[in-house]
């Protein structure tokens, strides 16, 4: 299905302006650019299992953006980040901040980087590694998860990862309520955000986990 980029540029502002959040033109055609670089590709590589034109916009820009505002810190990590996703859009809204995109997955990987490449983004890297194995030597402030691992799998897999008062913001459905409840003796502390995403049906949840020491 054949969709132009100035009608994912009317859904993108339309959707940025429901969410008010403001991104100048030069952000808003590297977001665009981003969803044609992964069309092209994925016309390949099954790097996303959202194909529908009309739908990229809200279910990979938009969704991304749900969780900006949860993003503290100057370093972030995306574990499980695919095809850049939440990491790639967070980075072309978040100059400032430096981006480390993780992923085991090699087609995956070689698309973010040249997405990267091809997108000029200076503030961000990616990853070939497994989350277990992977040995920064930093802290990161925030890390995100998209679609990734239950909580409990979630926090242990990361927690050595996380700076000493870092957050992990971890992208659901539906509020993971027993999933929640299996953290309660994990010494971390859980807060739940109901998310807005624009253009799209069903709910959408971040839970936020922190130490407790940490609050």
């Amino acid at each position: 299905m054949s969709y132009s980029q100035s009608q994912w540029q009317q859904q993108l502002q339309t959707g940025l302006d429901e969410m008010e959040i403001s991104l100048g033109r030069e952000e808003q055609q590297k977001l665009l650019d981003y969803l044609a670089l992964l069309v092209k590709w994925n016309k390949a590589f099954s790097l996303t299992a959202i194909r529908d034109p009309e739908e990229m916009v809200s279910r990979q820009l938009l969704d991304s953006f749900s969780i900006l505002k949860l993003v503290k810190g100057n370093h972030v990590l995306d574990i499980g980040t695919g095809p850049g996703l939440p990491g790639i859009p967070l980075a072309i809204a978040l100059p400032e901040k430096q981006f480390t995109l993780l992923d085991s997955n090699g087609k995956k990987t070689r698309f973010v980087q040249q997405a990267i490449t091809s997108l000029g983004l200076k503030n961000a890297n990616v990853v070939r590694e497994r989350v277990e194995a992977f040995q920064p030597g930093i802290g990161y402030d925030t890390i995100t998860s998209r679609a990734f691992a239950s909580l409990a799998k979630i926090v242990q897999l990361t927690s050595y990862l996380m700076a000493d008062l870092g957050r992990l913001v971890a992208m659901k459905g539906v509020d993971p309520v027993e999933e929640r409840d299996e953290l309660k003796m994990t010494g971390m502390t859980v807060e739940t955000v109901r998310l807005f995403v624009p253009q799209t049906s069903g709910e959408r949840h971040a839970v936020l986990i922190h130490r407790s020491e940490a609050s």
